[in-house]
């Protein structure tokens, strides 16, 4: 299927894993280090609204509950409905002084738009994807520099 979708992404941070869990956890803080999760709107304890806007001219809009938060496991997972529909984790892990974040996701896009361009579309998706994800982790280095900064002032 053309809409369909299979992500994953490593990313290596500079903190413990518990407090890349912990941000990563936080829905509502998307927007402080990703700069293309654009809004985020709780809509429960576990769960958010998010806006999500890349280098193509659309934005995706879904919302996405915790289904399984499990510190001790590093393990991260939410099912996600609206323009994206399916499920994304993120596995975090100690590595070295710092941490390493598994992120994975499977989509099928259900933005009308995008359903229609699907067969000259996915290239273009593919990249943005990946765009989207350089920037996430270069944001989220940043945001965790600042905790560490603060903790060591």
């Amino acid at each position: 299927m053309l809409n369909s979708y299979r992500f994953r992404s490593v990313w290596r941070v500079d903190c413990p894993p518990d407090e890349a869990f912990h941000v990563l956890a936080d829905l509502g803080s998307y927007p402080l280090w990703w700069p293309e999760v654009r809004a985020a709107r709780r809509i429960a304890a576990d769960g958010a609204e998010l806006r999500c806007r890349s280098l193509l001219p659309y934005e995706l809009v879904f919302q996405t509950w915790h289904n399984a938060k499990e510190p001790a496991a590093g393990l991260l997972r939410a099912d996600l409905v609206g323009d994206l529909e399916g499920v994304a984790s993120w596995l975090v892990s100690r590595d070295g002084a710092g941490s390493r974040l598994v992120y994975e996701q499977q989509v099928v896009v259900r933005k009308a738009l995008l359903r229609r361009l699907a067969l000259v579309g996915r290239p273009f998706m593919k990249a943005n994807h990946g765009v989207m994800m350089r920037h996430g982790q270069r944001g989220l280095r940043t945001y965790l520099a600042g905790f560490r900064a603060a903790r060591e002032a």
